[in-house]
């Protein structure tokens, strides 16, 4: 059976707690960048610290697609399919299409390089969203240390055919900026800081509005059980957050539901499957499945 700490009645309607995990692949070092591709019904993710990029299918099992990988971080899947990557070590986020082709997206900020990007996301129009924190540069396990040429940590957009990288918000928002997701209508960018979880209201624009905290504390600094990383809305508006002791699920209005403990730290999250019911959680040195009992945003089922 799974765990729930602090659950609410409402986190049962979200997932059954009389399952448990599936676990589907093991014997990495640290998993994370979960990417579904539906027209090929295939899982991609990365091993960040095997310098690693894999793919998962039912009945076949994963299956080693890149050795070195340049550190792959967070992934989604474009509005066509392709696939986008955070590479920790080239500093840039990159586009793969179906025929293997690499394009990239955005590598610099006003010429200077950008420090690793973390993790990225694909709005409705095209435009690319990603945060860029500097892992990559200081801690060799995640990247290759070398010199800062940025003196922040950024949330960045890249316009729909491409263009500049955009500065989104403020420079000194964030510490260390990671996961982040559109609520459904896209009102609203929901970004993870070192032990936060940050809420933007998306204008008309498409600028962003001030930050406001939706929750603290959901990291514990020098422990070994996770901190803020990857999260998705699902098809009702909940933000599923992986961070200290697994997967903290919030309602649309900031209320925590309750958080399912993982066996491991979870460090990144998607839905998949035929039915988008499938969440595929990337926990360490494993990657596991949970059948929920609700779907993923229907705006994130690209490809």
């Amino acid at each position: 059976m799974l765990e729930l700490l602090n659950a609410t009645p409402r986190l049962t309607e979200l997932v059954d707690p009389a399952q448990d995990f599936v676990e589907i692949a093991s014997g990495f070092a640290f998993t994370e960048g979960p990417a579904w591709q539906p027209a090929i019904r295939t899982l991609g993710f990365s091993d960040l610290r095997g310098d690693a990029r894999w793919s998962w299918q039912a009945g076949r099992g994963a299956v080693l697609e890149a050795h070195p990988a340049f550190k792959v971080n967070g992934a989604t899947v474009d509005l066509d399919g392709s696939v986008l990557l955070c590479e920790h070590v080239s500093s840039s986020v990159v586009r793969v299409r179906a025929d293997g082709a690499r394009e990239i997206v955005a590598f610099h900020y006003q010429g200077a390089y950008l420090n690793s990007p973390n993790d990225v996301v694909v709005r409705s129009d095209g435009s690319v969203w990603f945060t860029d924190s500097n892992y990559g540069r200081w801690r060799h396990v995640v990247g290759v240390e070398r010199p800062f040429e940025l003196g922040f940590q950024g949330l960045y957009r890249v316009p729909s055919g491409g263009g500049e990288a955009q500065l989104m918000a403020p420079r000194d928002e964030f510490e260390q900026p990671n996961g982040l997701c559109f609520s459904p209508d896209e009102s609203v960018l929901y970004v993870d800081d070192v032990d936060d979880l940050k809420a933007f209201d998306v204008r008309a624009d498409g600028a962003l509005g001030p930050a406001r905290v939706i929750r603290s504390g959901m990291g514990n600094a020098g422990s070994d059980t996770g901190s803020p990383d990857g999260m998705r809305c699902d098809e009702r508006g909940n933000v599923w957050v992986t961070a200290r002791d697994g997967v903290w699920v919030f309602d649309p209005a900031g209320e925590l539901l309750g958080i399912i403990r993982t066996p491991e730290v979870c460090a990144n999250l998607t839905w998949g499957g035929d039915d988008w019911r499938t969440l595929f959680l990337c926990t360490s040195t494993t990657v596991r499945t949970l059948r929920t009992l609700v779907a993923s945003d229907p705006g994130a089922r690209h490809g």
